[in-house]
């Protein structure tokens, strides 16, 4: 009996030790597969789209992401579940004095949450783009640049050091603007793709301040080696604007607003709603799911050096809730069906934000994984809704469409209660956890996040029932021969979407203890917070009217929506036309006014200024009257000169001839023979027949 159970423990030891090394060698051999599939899918539908055809690039493309989707599942598999973490370094890059730099790829259970969403979100949008882009002749090059972005962020997350990560970032930011002006012959997609690229380099501006300061106090850009010297960091002060400044604050400062400007947090917010101009699978991919995420990836990547510095966490904290409030309030007057979903994005990452800066990097994680999944899938339920009404976003103009779009509606039902946090649905789990945990942080940028928040669940729930009551329920605002030719997507189109409302239902619930349960070492090392911070071991204590204000703040703005739009419709319409509620309209329907505030403080002057000063003083006065005027007028001068020697007699060309060829032996003489008689005698020779040349 002893025998067959020792028996027993030795095959199912020798198992899991297979088992066990057969995941590392997944891991190493795939880990560089899954970030260059999208390169190859980019490769071939940029360069031989023309002979693939529009079928054999939609299908190459779709084939490498979904090859990097496997391989992204079963990373994770072998690294989060099987509790492992490697770095793979691909090659040397380059050296400067101390700092070496390789083509390091760290895969860590936070890379592999990124991985998946990245990749399983692209997955569904190429597949959404098969049909919803049909019709467009460039498709070819709309498929190219979608993987190329998959590409770049994929750069990104699997970054092991900081250079490599920014070029990732960099990439994450061209791709943005190639897919967000695909429409290029239109001036507002144009309009939308410059503002984009122009407000995110401010934040890549910040981000190379930041690498410049780590590598000049850190001699290191690698993560590893970055991490173990954070006291080091913390014991420097530097003086900074006639301030004497703690180092570890003023890199944070710098990395937070790189991170503000990527995931459009207030004041660098504008840029968003805006790129709402580009296709709406474009919106779906970059908007919701994964380049404005890249921000909060940051904060939680550099959670070892925010740790350390309780100024810059208290600095988010404050920004993420005023995002989530201005976004939430900026959202209920919106009429743009893909303008209001992009404003409860922007207020959706005010939560994570502020959830780091509450030093819950993990709650933030689980929102971001959560949000991406029903966050896409809202957008690409508009798509399907726009696509149907011949490209009308106006939720005015819509109404009724619950009986022609039915599949549509329930997507889009799913995704608005995930969204305002509803239970059982996916939103519920992380939205509620992140508020209270930010109360139960005790301090006073914790409870101002917390009833922000709240405010913003409101609005948030407001909103969404606003959407769904003016696309779906009410009566119909459109033309009889637009509903009658309204019909469902094709087959391309739905599959994502229901994938997407399965996910947007059940990922909360199956992932919450994996990754906010307590004791779970589903994060290892790549999530870093202090002793003194586990705000999720003290939650579970807070007041009972705490924990369930921001469920009863979803449930009110539910409510009054319903009352409002259903009952007081037209009494609405009404109290827009008086001057009170015209004033109350325009400011939140204009954004707050931030950009015509940067508009007419900072873009204006600025234009003006570069007009008056360095257009017509500099360009048109100064440079060019000592460029092409004064280069000019001394090129005519000479030529005079030049003309004067033409006389036309033969034996002046000979003689000048002879003068030339005699000038150069004996410049070369003179330099190359170390006799002084001889250069005596070459200088009394030239000296000669320069003064025969004046007298001839």
């Amino acid at each position: 009996m002893n025998i067959k159970i020792f028996q027993f423990d030795l095959i199912n030891n020798l198992f899991f030790d297979l088992l066990f090394n057969y995941s590392q060698i997944i891991s190493y051999t795939f880990g560089i597969g899954v970030i260059f599939f999208p390169f190859i899918g980019f490769f071939f539908s940029a360069f031989y789209g023309n002979k693939l055809g529009v079928k054999g690039t939609q299908l190459i493309t779709v084939f490498f992401l979904l090859l990097s989707c496997l391989i992204s599942l079963i990373l994770f598999f072998s690294i989060n579940i099987c509790e492992t973490s490697y770095q793979t370094i691909f090659g040397h890059w380059f050296s400067l004095d101390y700092l070496i730099i390789n083509w390091n790829f760290l895969f860590d259970p936070l890379t592999c949450v990124m991985l998946i969403i990245i990749n399983i979100i692209s997955l569904c949008v190429h597949i959404y783009s098969i049909d919803y882009m049909q019709n467009d002749p460039h498709i070819c090059r709309f498929m190219a640049y979608l993987s190329l972005f998959t590409f770049c962020m994929n750069i990104l997350v699997t970054a092991g050091n900081l250079v490599q990560l920014f070029i990732g970032w960099e990439g994450v930011g061209l791709c943005s603007y190639l897919l967000i002006n695909f429409w290029y012959t239109r001036i507002q997609a144009n309009k939308a793709a410059l503002k984009a690229l122009f407000v995110n380099k401010i934040g890549d501006l910040a981000f190379l301040i930041a690498i410049g300061l780590l590598g000049t106090f850190g001699y290191s850009l690698n993560f590893d080696i970055l991490f173990l010297s954070v006291s080091f960091f913390d014991n420097i002060n530097i003086f900074f604007f006639n301030n004497n400044i703690k180092l570890i604050d003023l890199i944070c400062f710098f990395l937070v607003i790189a991170a503000i400007g990527k995931s459009a947090q207030i004041g660098l917010h504008t840029w968003l709603p805006d790129a709402m101009e580009g296709p709406t699978p474009v919106s779906a991919l970059i908007h919701a799911a994964t380049m404005v995420t890249a921000g909060i990836f940051l904060l939680v990547r550099f959670s070892p050096l925010l740790e350390y510095s309780p100024n810059i966490l208290f600095f988010i904290t404050i920004i993420g809730s005023l995002t989530a409030f201005i976004a939430a309030t900026i959202g209920l007057f919106q009429n743009d069906i893909k303008k209001i979903i992009a404003y409860s994005t922007c207020s959706q990452l005010g939560y994570m934000m502020f959830a780091c800066g509450n030093s819950c990097y993990n709650v933030a994680m689980f929102h971001l994984f959560t949000h991406a999944f029903f966050k896409a899938l809202l957008f690409l339920t508009a798509g399907a809704i726009i696509h149907s009404l011949k490209d009308e976003q106006d939720i005015r103009k819509f109404g009724g469409l619950s009986k022609v779009l039915p599949i549509s509606f329930m997507c889009i039902l799913i995704g608005s209660f995930a969204l305002m946090g509803f239970p059982f649905f996916a939103g519920f789990y992380s939205k509620d956890i992140i508020l209270e945990t930010s109360y139960a942080t005790y301090t006073i940028s914790g409870h101002f996040s917390y009833w922000l928040g709240c405010f913003a669940a409101f609005c948030t729930s407001f909103y969404s029932i606003r959407l769904l009551l003016l696309t779906f329920l009410i009566k119909t605002n459109s033309f009889k021969k637009v509903i009658e030719n309204i019909h469902e997507s094709s087959i391309f189109m739905l599959i994502p979407l229901i994938f997407l409302s399965f996910c947007s239902l059940f990922v909360g619930f199956f992932f919450k203890e994996m990754f906010i349960g307590l004791g779970t070492s589903f994060w290892q090392n790549s999530i870093f917070f202090l002793e003194n911070k586990k705000y999720l071991l003290t939650f579970e204590f807070i007041p009972t009217f705490i924990k369930i204000l921001p469920l009863f703040c979803s449930f009110c703005g539910s409510f009054f929506a319903l009352i409002l739009f259903i009952f007081f419709y037209k009494k609405l319409y009404i109290l827009n036309l008086t001057k009170i509620g015209y004033s109350f309209y325009i400011f939140f329907n204009r954004k707050w006014f931030f950009d015509k505030i940067y508009t007419e403080f900072l873009i204006l002057p600025f234009l003006k200024y570069s007009n008056i000063f360095i257009y017509e003083l500099l360009d048109k006065g100064f440079f060019e009257f000592l460029g092409p005027y004064q280069i000019s007028k001394l090129f005519h001068l000479q030529t005079k000169q030049i003309q004067l020697i033409q006389s036309g007699y033969l034996y002046q060309y000979i003689y000048i001839f002879f003068f030339s060829f005699l000038l150069i032996i004996s410049f070369l003489i003179f330099f190359l023979i170390n006799f002084l008689i001889i250069k005596i005698f070459y200088i009394k020779l030239i000296c000669f027949l320069i003064v025969t040349l004046f007298i001839f």
